[in-house]
């Protein structure tokens, strides 16, 4: 093993925290100035080659420095990641980004990490202040249950004001001022178990470094503060009136002197001193006559960098100062109102700008700072540090400067032991990696500790330095090792290396779990990734000593062969197992191994070779020197590649079996007669004829041989058992195919297959499995052969006859686990076809084990002992035979339904629509037992929906053979379903199945009116009155109500029909299909109000269910439902008829200056659009007389419309189409019917009717109208002015000399009546003068004599009997 680099997360979107922070970056973008205003927020999506193709080309250099500053942004920032990685904050000036962690599943299946903004605004708090630093620390929770585990992240800032502040989820919980100079550096510790007693063991703490000083606050105060913090944030949540004062902060307050300018710092910890040094620094400081104590003093140690000296070692003593208490200045308010959080500011929230300033003005007191002078130094008066990075066990420190270099400090010593040329702008990082005791190897005739895997885990420690000017990754061993690895990253990544783990754990909670936590990341900017770097541990070792290392270089040099392109035949075998033997290393050994089985390169019996003499090479060595596990490895591998040898060559025998096959076999074979076996013929080349399939078959598919590389990967030996790993549905085809597919077609012999595959340790249920696999996904190759069906009956009684397959203690009373598994199989199987096979099969094998068994039972019997035992067999026998015929009768009835669910009805001629046109799934016995009682009506209405099939056709096919079109084969198909299924497809069921199913469709897409139209039509074919009542109302609150509402309102305001355009924005669909959808409103308030009357002479249905299916279980039936629903009320259903009346006239007709609302009282306004179910406060009594005014009016539009619809010569032809669903709809009718609702005389209705009937020329009509009209004197009146209007259009508009000679004959109370006439309101002038003769005696007839108009009339007959004559 190498060094690797290895990504671990990714950024959703980090363009748009780029965008945020940089907001000079997007605005310079030429994509985004380009784009549409209004789609800023996607502009980050463009690919950046997209718009560098179109615009013309700049300066290679303007260009370049351009890109640059996009990709070197996130150098600019201030960037932390908690060591748990579960949050990161970017921050730049004023502004920050909180980045939180998201699980997402990839594309492989598998759960990747990614970083999404949770949060991005502006943290400063103070005019003019910027971040300088930030951290994230994981908490630990204090839990029982959770002990050592990370339980929040708290997120510490430092500002150029000083101030320091602490955040958690959304909210700030401390804001701490300690020193006025601006905060350079924060940086943590947090506790590590020691290696051994001689380290001295390191406090917690939290240091901040200012220009001139470092405050460093105890862990555990600080620990505890932000614990009751964050308590305080939740009570005032919960409460919003409780206070809390939180423990103050303690912290140690150092002013650096003799140092000119500091940079970075490192807080080492406390130290102590060895007896040596303690005199040596006793001499230094005080002289010759120094004294010494007796113990030595306990320090801290503080290292810094900068200038002058470049770098600085400070030495605090313990106890030389008390540490300072600070208050904690509480950033949470007592009530939720006056918090920080605000839920509008999102998922971070800030005070106002008003209670910020009063808390900033009331700054705390600064303690004074503690001098601490500089001991030592590395006096450089021209370099000038940059950054140290302190090694996990503080011995080493790594120090960049401005010259490129990195160096490498001893920090106990205080001196320089390493340096790095060429690396400017470096960061660097450390990692500390542990031995792995289980991957030594013993040394031979040594006895060092670290020669046996007892002995004590090693440390290595690796220094991890990022050149951003070469864009180079570079891991180099310390101290004065090589250089172990090294990677190209690109120039704008950042090297993140926290330093710290979890803050909050000791020496107990820290060993009770161990935290996954990474030690060193690197975050590229330009891939939007986070990596790891991985090192193994071996690469600390030195080379000459390191078997590692060469073992690695053999494995190197085996890959490579094993990529050759064109290798020697003849030693290529042999340069392998010299490879493979030359390994020392177990696990290497393994590990070479397992990349040559995982070759597909090479020949199996160079694969059989090299395992094999591996094998024998361990087996010669020494048993104490020989690893345990790679010899049971080699040994497992070898055992399968045995089998592999066996198995193929059974494959390729030429076997053929001359045994001949007739159907009187297959019948005693499956145990079947006559009858029945010509019955399952039928159903299925029924079946097979319908489900056949274009697909594409390739020539290798039949007799395709799984490659020893895949078989090594399905099987696996455990514990000296041989074992098939989890694989997936496809791989346990391939490998069942590979075991049984040449037996199936008597290509093979299944006596020595099973006999192997026995002998290998395959247990007999996983065998069962794989044939069950093959058996049912070839359904299409197996119908074509029925000979397989002999294969299968002697495979499965060869695997049922092994020793483990059938328990012999077996409690005869209960059902075997061996035939249940068959049966579960086929139950879960979609191929209806291959599983009643194999059921068939599995039955007659079954039995005949059965009947065997009591034979010999029986046989071993007494002659005069009692009959029990005979009768526990027979139980038994009977019980696991029910099982199997259930099971066959399900499996029948579910090829009974695939078969009509897959046929097909000759194509249409118009273009079905893309909701028809989607394939139906398939079904299982499993999918229809969890499909629920309606299950199987709801698969034939989803088939019925995609043939279009009419109600009456359902109907025709409930019906006897001797019908009409009784050779149709789709109603045979549809006939055998009905006779399959009496109870689950009787009539009401399905017709409300289909209704629901086509009304469900249509809600999909509104725009396809006649799926409304058939449901309504299914919901009539409906016979009982419970289940159409119940569907109709269902039907009603869930697709129907909420769309009538919004048409209501919608034509309510605009006063008359809508446009396209309005009807698509309120209502979702067009005007054309809102005139239907109202229509089927309708007719559905109508069929409700039908139902309702005929409820109580009806009695409630019982639903029952066939035999094979009581076992049903899953969601409730529609039908069910339907019961369940209360009844109508209805005067309420009536009432909305009314309305949807009104509103279908108003669409059909394109009425205007209607508003439907305004028909109706408050009462009745208030009553729309209730529960049908409740009893709502109707109008009665007498109506306002304007009310009726208004309504009779309407009523009076519509009769006119209706007749002008229905007689006008020039119909628009958009109405029509509109009404093609609804023609037979009698409008005069319905006038008259709502007439009786709005509480309008009808008779005015009726006159009316009479009347435009005879003004449209429709004079036979018309005759047949005056019937109905109760006050015919009023009708004759109104005749009579349409008849003078018709002789005033003859008389006056054609003026021909007859006619103007006849009028000077007439008399001149006629004359002048007729002149008064206007001939323009007649909507037929083209009526022949004999009807008009008809119509004056019809109204001659109709006024009585003592009429005033009576003369008029008699007048008339005179004058149209001389205009006869002309």
């Amino acid at each position: 093993m190498a060094c690797s680099i290895v990504q671990f997360c990714s950024f959703q979107d980090l363009q748009s925290a780029r965008d945020f922070l940089f907001p000079h970056l997007r605005e310079e973008t030429p994509g985004a100035l380009k784009r549409d205003p209004s789609k800023t927020s996607s502009w980050e999506d463009d690919s950046w080659g997209a718009w560098e193709e179109t615009e013309p080309r700049e300066p290679e250099e303007e260009g370049n420095t351009s890109k640059t500053q996009k990709n070197s942004w996130l150098q600019e920032c201030v960037l932390s990641l908690s060591p748990t990685s579960d949050l990161m904050v970017i921050a730049r000036e004023q502004k920050a980004a909180f980045l939180v962690r998201k699980w997402k599943h990839g594309d492989k299946g598998k759960e990747e990490m990614q970083f999404a903004v949770g949060w991005s605004g502006s943290v400063s708090a103070e005019e003019g202040e910027y971040v300088t630093s930030a951290l994230c620390i994981p908490l630990a929770s204090q839990k029982r249950s959770s002990t050592g585990r990370p339980d929040w992240t708290c997120i510490v800032v430092g500002f150029t004001s000083g101030y320091v502040r602490f955040y958690t989820e959304g909210v700030l919980l401390l804001a701490q001022l300690l020193n006025e100079d601006k905060v350079l550096q924060l940086k943590c510790r947090t506790y590590e178990i020691p290696r051994h007693p001689g380290v001295t063991e390191q406090n917690e703490e939290l240091s901040i470094l200012y220009p001139a000083a470092i405050v460093t606050i105890d862990g555990f105060s600080l620990f505890q503060s932000l614990r009751a913090c964050r308590n305080q944030v939740a009570k005032a949540a919960a409460s919003g009136n409780e206070n809390i004062q939180p423990p103050p902060l303690a912290y140690k307050k150092w002013g650096l002197q003799d140092i000119d300018t500091i940079i970075d710092h490192a807080s080492v910890g406390i130290m102590t001193l060895s007896p040596f040094d303690q005199m040596k620094t006793a001499s230094n400081i005080g002289g010759f006559n120094a004294a010494i104590k007796n113990s030595p003093p306990a320090m801290s140690q503080y290292i810094t960098v900068g200038s002058s000296p470049f770098t600085g070692f400070f030495y605090a003593l313990e106890g030389s100062t008390q540490p300072l208490l600070s208050h904690v200045a509480l950033a949470v308010a007592s009530k939720l109102t006056s918090a920080l959080f605000s839920a509008a500011s999102g998922w971070l929230g800030w005070k106002s700008k008003h209670e910020e300033d009063t808390v900033q003005k009331q700054k705390p007191k600064m303690e004074p700072a503690t001098p601490l002078a500089v001991r030592f130094g590395l006096p450089d008066s021209r370099r000038h540090g940059e950054s140290i990075c302190l090694s996990p066990c503080n011995t080493l420190a790594a120090v960049t400067d401005d010259f490129g270099r990195v160096i490498l400090l001893d920090v106990a010593r205080g001196i320089a032991i390493r340096m790095w040329k060429g690396y400017r702008d470096a960061q660097v990082g450390w990692i500390q990696i542990v031995e792995d005791l289980h991957e030594r190897v013993p040394e031979k005739g040594g006895f060092s500790p670290f020669g046996n895997t007892q002995g004590p885990s090693r440390v290595a420690q690796f220094l991890v330095i990022y050149a951003p000017r070469r864009g180079i990754l570079e891991v180099w061993n310390t101290q004065q090792g090589p250089r172990v690895g090294a990677f190209n990253v690109g120039k704008h990544c950042r090297l993140l290396y926290p330093g710290y783990k979890i803050m909050g754990l000791n020496n107990v909670t820290s060993q009770s779990w161990q935290p996954q936590t990474y030690q060193i990341c690197l975050v590229d900017p330009v891939s939007a990734s986070v990596k790891a770097v991985n090192v193994p541990f071996h690469l600390a070792l030195s080379d000459k000593k390191s078997e590692r290392a060469k073992d690695l270089h053999l494995v190197k040099k085996l890959s490579a062969l094993l990529r050759a392109k064109s290798p020697r035949p003849d030693s290529f075998e042999t340069e392998i197992k010299e490879l493979i033997l030359d390994i020392k290393y177990p696990a290497t050994k393994k590990q070479a191994l397992e990349s040559i089985l995982a070759s597909d390169r090479l020949s199996f019996s160079c694969l059989r070779n090299v395992t094999q003499t591996l094998m024998d090479t361990l087996k010669n060595q020494e048993l104490e020197s020989v690893d345990e596990g790679l010899l049971q490895f080699c040994a497992s591998k070898l055992k399968l590649l045995h089998l592999y040898e066996s198995v193929s060559q059974l494959n390729t025998l030429d076997f053929h079996s001359d045994t001949p096959f007739s159907d009187n076999d297959l019948a005693v074979l499956l145990r079947l007669d006559d009858k029945e076996l010509l019955k399952l013929r039928a159903l299925l080349e029924k079946y097979k004829q319908e489900n056949t399939k274009a697909t594409v078959r390739f020539s290798e598919d039949a007799d395709r041989v799984l490659p020893v590389k895949t078989f090594l990967e399905y099987l696996e030996y455990e514990k000296d058992a041989l074992s098939i790993r989890k694989i997936g549905e496809e791989e346990c085809v391939a490998l069942g195919s590979f075991f049984f597919w040449k037996c199936l077609h008597g290509k093979s012999s299944t006596e020595e297959m099973c006999h192997s595959l026995e002998s290998a340790g395959l247990s007999p249920q996983q065998l069962l499995s794989l044939l069950l696999s093959v058996w049912l996904s070839k359904e299409k190759d197996i119908l074509d052969k029925p000979q397989s069906v002999c294969c299968l009956h002697t495979m499965l009684s060869l695997l049922s006859k092994m020793k483990v397959a059938i328990d012999e203690t077996w409690d005869s009373q209960s059902v075997s686990p061996w035939w249940q598994q068959m049966r579960m199989a086929c139950i879960q199987s979609e191929n209806s076809g291959a599983a009643l096979l194999s059921a068939h099969v599995g039955h007659s094998v079954a039995a005949q084990m059965s009947s065997g068994a009591t034979d010999k039972k029986f046989s071993q019997m007494e002659l005069d002992a009692d009959a029990e035992a005979l009768t526990d067999s027979w139980e038994a026998l009977s019980l696991d035979t029910e099982y199997w015929k259930l099971l066959l009768r399900q499996l029948e009835d579910c090829l009974i339904l695939q078969t009509l669910l897959h046929s097909k009805l000759s194509p249409p001629a118009a273009k079905a629509p893309s909701l028809q046109s989607e394939p139906l799934p398939r079904l299982s016995v499993k999918k229809l037992l969890e499909g629920g009682k309606g299950g199987i009506a709801d698969s034939v209405a989803k088939w019925i929906f995609k043939q279009d099939l009419s109600p009456e056709l359902l109907k025709c096919a409930n019906k006897e053979r001797d019908v009409e079109n009784p050779d149709e084969p789709r109603e045979d198909l549809l006939h055998l379903a009905y006779e399959q299924f009496p109870c689950s497809l009787e009539l009401d069921v399905l017709h409300a199945h289909c209704c629901w199913e086509y009304v469900v469709q249509w809600n999909k897409d509104p725009e396809e009116a006649r799926f409304l139209v058939r449901s309504i039509e299914h919901l009539k074919q409906i016979l009982n009155p419970h289940v159409q009542n119940g569907i109709a109302l269902m039907m009603w609150n869930t697709f129907l109500v909420k769309r009538f509402s919004a048409a209501t309102y919608l034509m309510d305001k605009v006063g008359k029909s809508p446009k396209d355009r309005l009807c698509r924005r309120d209502v979702g669909m067009s005007d054309t299909a809102l005139t239907s959808f109202l229509g089927s409103c309708l007719e559905l308030l109508q069929t409700s109000l039908e139902a309702d009357i005929s409820r109580d002479e009806v009695q409630v249905p019982v639903l029952d269910t066939e035999d094979a299916w009581l076992s049903v279980e899953g969601p409730i039936s529609i039908v069910e439902l339907a019961l369940e629903q209360k009844p109508i009320h209805y005067p309420l259903v009536e009432h909305h008829s009314v309305l949807c009346s009104i509103l279908y006239a108003s669409m059909r007709f394109s009425l205007k200056s209607v508003k439907p609302l305004a028909l109706f009282d408050s009462k009745g306004k208030n009553a729309f659009f209730k529960d049908l179910t409740s009893i709502q406060l109707l109008p009665s009594g007498e109506m306002d007389p304007n009310f009726i005014s208004v309504r009779q009016q309407f009523l009076l539009k519509v009769v006119s419309a209706a007749v002008q619809a229905q007689h006008s010569k020039d119909k628009d032809p958009s109405a029509e189409a509109a009404n093609t669903h609804w023609k037979d709809l009698n409008w005069p009718g319905l006038a008259v019917d709502l007439a009786h609702h709005l509480q309008v005389s009808d008779d005015v209705i009726r006159r009316h009717y009479v009347g435009e009937l005879y003004s449209h020329g429709a004079d036979l009509l018309g005759e047949e109208a005056i019937f109905q009209v109760q006050d015919k004197e009023v009708l004759a009146s109104q005749l009579l002015v349409l008849t003078g209007q018709r002789l005033a259009h003859a008389l006056f508009h054609t003026q021909t000399k007859e006619g103007m000679e006849l009028l000077a004959r007439l008399p001149p109370t006629l004359c002048t009546w007729l002149k008064a006439m206007n001939p323009q309101d007649l909507q037929n002038t083209g009526v022949p003068i004999a009807a008009t003769a008809k119509l004056v005696h019809k109204v001659m007839e109709l006024l009585p004599e003592k009429h005033g108009q009576y003369s008029l009339a008699l007048h008339l007959i005179d004058a149209v009997e001389a205009m006869a004559t002309l």
